[in-house]
């Protein structure tokens, strides 16, 4: 195992080790990096691999309309509520995404036209050896935080020492393994990365939000604290009810409006966000004129619903957008946590019996593809290549630890005919759990005398009706599974707790593989509060796996480390795939505007970017 790995895991599981690499920290003298030569000129911007494709004196995002107009209000509609107004400490769930970016800003800006590079914004230029051992931000001397205070190399450094002790588990977990971090002056912070062996831990650090060190509350930090955050961006808060809604409004002195990774982008002078109860909560408000975008995830919906009168009469305008970004991983999700899913037969078995085809004809008119991968639509999959020399060569010391027909590219997810009740694949099913041991007592299948039962979590009807197909479909070979309602909070105090035997879980894919992966499938991940891990998938193999992806230091070295690891999530069949559509589906108001051009990999506040958008009524700048 790599250093960084054993690092993480000492982290987390011994308090002891965390105060040492602290007291490291603390102790290593200031001058004694100060003194150190730069080794490296100053650069622009930082990409996970190669150079960033935009040249220093780029003057905006590809994606971006730099004569964007600005004004209007735009009005958003999201399920669930909020209890926090912190979105980076452990609960982040109980927080809104869309504080991230408007509000609390970064030391560099994520292009969402490259897989993986960073441009400036808080900080103006970086400096990163070629071991990718020592990285140093250079601030720039007019960043402010909104109330005109300047930002400093000790809010940088207060930011990641918060971040590191209280901080989301990706936070605490890569902060704990830096060896230094010291400011030179009161614009420039070094950080030691010696031994880590990590090439995206410098993007990390350059992605990693500064909060303001006089403000920022220390004490309620990981509590759910309504206290309106101090923040660097376009944004403040103007207005949060708990759970309800949150109001934006421009900040007219914004500091980096004028920066070329800011040109052309937060142009609405209000952003109205309210929460609904569910899915058709939110269509209903936009039939009714209540909020200007929603992004539709029903495919029965999309086909059938969208003729309303404010879209007959063009109020409303309905458009597909087809980004290029990866697939990830959506479905019915075991918890091995609990002993009835230990058994990889049992778990194969019960993913046999969605039926796919039948679903896909009857529920969404055919528009969705069957998810076959953990990277789907992208380089990393595996799914249909036979595995490489490299693959080969790590698999190999875990013998076992991906099937044979999964190594040679060949498997897919069963296929049924189509009729909703094929015989073939039951008996295919059957045959699985009667050589693991389990046998059909009265119409029941149970092993050792205990039948098996499980209760699907799930928070919508939508999920219902599908969780209710699924049932019907395991009912025939005897496996009885019980959807259930959960409201949201319920749902998420659950999910955050592990309280389910199975519910429908989503990984969102990253244009590039990395540090995410140990969060969500590392030994290290598997018992810690509010871990991503759902499966509670723990193994020697996937641990490695993860280790070498974030060891990679070319990206056909990348590529070859997450086909493997996703060869391993495969054969242990910790999920039931689901299906998904290679296209986002929205609606908005046709007042609202944007570019000709869609980035290739959006990511939130909505799954799809409105960074971009303007409103045609606001005014000229």
């Amino acid at each position: 195992m790599l250093r960084a790995g054993h690092a993480i895991k000492r982290m987390i599981g011994a308090a002891v080790f965390a105060a040492f690499l602290h007291a490291v920290a603390v102790l290593l003298p200031v001058s004694a990096l100060a003194d150190q030569p730069s080794s490296a000129p100053a650069a622009h911007g930082l990409a996970l691999y190669g150079e960033p494709a935009l040249p220093k004196d780029f003057a905006h995002f590809s994606y971006a309309y730099p004569h964007a107009p600005k004004g209007g209000r735009l009005r958003l509609g999201q399920r669930g509520g909020f209890a926090s107004l912190n979105p980076f400490n452990a609960r982040f769930g109980d927080a809104p995404q869309l504080i991230i970016g408007n509000v609390l800003q970064s030391l560099m800006m994520r292009s969402q036209d490259e897989p993986y590079s960073l441009y400036p914004l808080i900080a103006e230029s970086v400096e990163l050896d070629e071991a990718r051992e020592h990285v140093t931000f250079h601030l720039d001397p007019r960043a402010r935080f909104s109330d005109k205070t300047p930002i400093l190399a000790s809010d940088v450094l207060f930011s990641f020492e918060l971040l590191k002790s209280k901080g989301r588990p990706n936070h605490r977990a890569i902060f704990a393994s830096v060896t230094s971090a010291v400011a030179l002056d009161d614009h420039t912070v070094r950080f030691d990365l010696t031994g880590m062996q990590d090439r995206e831990a410098p993007l990390i650090l350059a992605a990693m939000p500064v909060l303001s060190k006089r403000t920022a509350n220390v004490a309620r930090f990981d509590d759910l604290d309504m206290t309106i955050p101090l923040g660097s961006g376009p944004y403040v808060i103007s207005e949060a009810k708990a759970g309800a809604r949150l109001v934006l409004r421009r900040d007219p002195d914004y500091w980096g409006r004028d920066i070329p990774s800011q040109s052309g982008l937060y142009n609405f002078d209000e952003i109205d966000l309210d929460y609904y109860r569910d899915e058709a909560a939110l269509f209903e408000a936009l039939k009714a004129g209540l909020i200007d975008y929603r992004e539709e995830t029903s495919a029965a919906r999309w086909s059938n619903s969208y003729n309303f009168p404010a879209l007959r009469s063009g109020a409303v305008v309905k458009e597909t957008l087809r980004p290029g970004r990866p697939r990830g991983m959506e479905g019915f999700v075991f918890n091995l946590r609990k002993g009835i899913f230990r058994d990889v037969r049992l778990r194969e078995a019960i993913a046999m019996m969605y039926d796919f085809e039948w679903i896909n004809a009857n529920f969404y008119g055919g528009l969705y593809t069957r998810t076959e991968s953990y990277f789907g639509e992208s380089d990393y999959a595996s799914t249909g290549r036979p595995a490489s020399a490299a693959e080969r060569a790590f698999l190999a010391k875990f013998p076992g630890a991906v099937r044979d027909d999964i190594l040679e590219g060949r498997w897919r997810p069963v296929q049924h005919d189509g009729s909703g009740r094929d015989r073939t694949v039951a008996k295919r099913a059957q045959t699985l759990l009667a050589d693991a041991g389990y046998v059909l007592v009265d119409g029941r299948l149970a092993k050792d005398g205990v039948p098996v039962v499980f209760e699907i979590m799930i928070r919508d009807r939508d999920e219902e009706r599908l969780a209710l197909n699924f049932a019907a479909s395991l009912k025939r070979i005897g496996i009885e599974a019980n959807p259930r309602v959960y409201d949201e909070v319920q749902y998420q105090r659950r999910r955050q707790r592990f309280e389910y035997d199975m519910m429908i879980g989503q990984w969102l894919a990253y244009a590039v593989p990395g540090q995410e992966q140990m969060h969500r499938w590392s030994a290290a991940s598997l018992d810690r509060k509010d871990s991503l891990n759902l499966a509670g998938a723990t193994s020697p193999a996937l641990d490695a796996a993860i280790a070498s992806l974030l060891a990679s230091r070319t990206s056909e070295d990348s590529i070859s480390a997450a086909r493997a690891l996703d060869r391993i999530l495969l054969s242990g069949f910790y999920f039931v795939p689901l299906q998904h559509v290679n296209a986002i589906w929205c609606a908005h108001g046709a007042a609202i505007r944007h570019p000709a051009h869609t980035p290739l990999f959006p990511m939130f506040p909505f799954g799809f970017t409105l960074e971009t958008w303007w409103s045609e009524k606001a005014r000229p700048q």
